[in-house]
């Protein structure tokens, strides 16, 4: 099961969204098992509560992989990463809002960007396994870990001595820009660096101190989120009507920008019957998807 909820109204300018997952059942161990975790442009803090740690890829032909930790924070990304699912494990989680990094883990999102952060390098070992250690002490009980979760990011945040021009650490010339790019009709770079009224070097450089991603980047992911909203909704529809719906100048440019961030097509995608758009089987050796169970 899987629990999501909006954070706190004190911890909106920071977290974007909240979340606990856990195996139904016995878990099925499923060996080799992979997914893709495909790019959201965003940041994330995770603490995995039972089970193996973190095991990541480099690419499909890494099979040793490497172990990230039991407390990860997973930096924003412009493509997918490769994941081992073979347990399945309990866990709770946020995504952060740009600027928040700074202040609730002690670096800047271009710091953390790209990759996976061990949360012991940040908080430390002493902090961070005494927050393992109330997550794991708050029951099996998913609202209940959020309620822990939450009241562990509070106290971070009241030790934290917040920017009296801009409580979430996010500049102003960034935050407007954010707006903009999210939207079905998102304004160009160009446009956004001259209403920012700073040089084109200055303004890339504020927000991928704040974000993570370069704008060109993250504006590159926006679309791409477009995509995987637009066929969720509606999984008959034609990728050429997607394409377009979404900002693509053709069904071929979908097709390249999909495949460059999801490691993946679009129609092998939609084949794999994935219950997340976001977390996707890998294909196995034998060239089929592994099964969901």
């Amino acid at each position: 099961m899987q629990l999501t909820r909006p954070p706190s109204p004190h911890l909106r300018p920071f977290l974007r969204l909240l979340w606990a997952s856990a195996p139904e059942g016995t878990p099925d161990t499923r060996t080799g098992a992979r997914e893709h975790v495909l790019p959201t442009g965003g940041m994330h803090l995770v603490f995995r509560l039972s089970g193996p740690p973190l095991r990541l890829f480099d690419d499909t032909r890494d099979l040793r992989g490497h172990t990230v930790g039991h407390a990860i924070v997973g930096g924003a990304r412009a493509a997918f990463y490769l994941r081992d699912v073979s347990v399945a494990t309990r866990s709770v989680g946020a995504q952060l809002h740009p600027g928040a990094a700074r202040l609730l883990l002690g670096a800047p999102e271009d710091a953390l960007s790209g990759r996976h952060t061990p949360l012991d390098a940040l908080w430390g070992e002493r902090q961070t396994a005494d927050a393992l250690e109330q997550l794991h002490a708050s029951s099996d009980d998913p609202a209940r870990q959020l309620d822990v979760f939450e009241a562990l990011l509070t106290r971070r945040l009241a030790a934290t001595a917040l920017p009296r021009t801009s409580p979430r650490g996010l500049h102003p010339a960034v935050a407007a820009s954010l707006g903009q790019m999210t939207r079905d009709t998102p304004a160009s770079i160009a446009t956004l660096v001259a209403r920012s009224g700073y040089s084109h070097r200055r303004f890339i450089a504020l927000f991928r101190t704040a974000v993570g991603l370069a704008p060109k980047e993250y504006a590159r992911v926006m679309r791409f989120d477009r995509v995987l909203a637009l066929a969720a909704d509606a999984p008959a529809r034609a990728w050429a009507d997607i394409a377009l719906a979404a900002g693509y100048s053709d069904q071929a440019h979908l097709s390249r920008e999909f495949s460059a961030l999801a490691g993946l097509s679009p129609q092998a995608w939609r084949q794999t019957g994935a219950t997340s758009p976001r977390h996707v089987p890998a294909v196995g050796a034998a060239g089929q998807f592994p099964s969901r169970r």
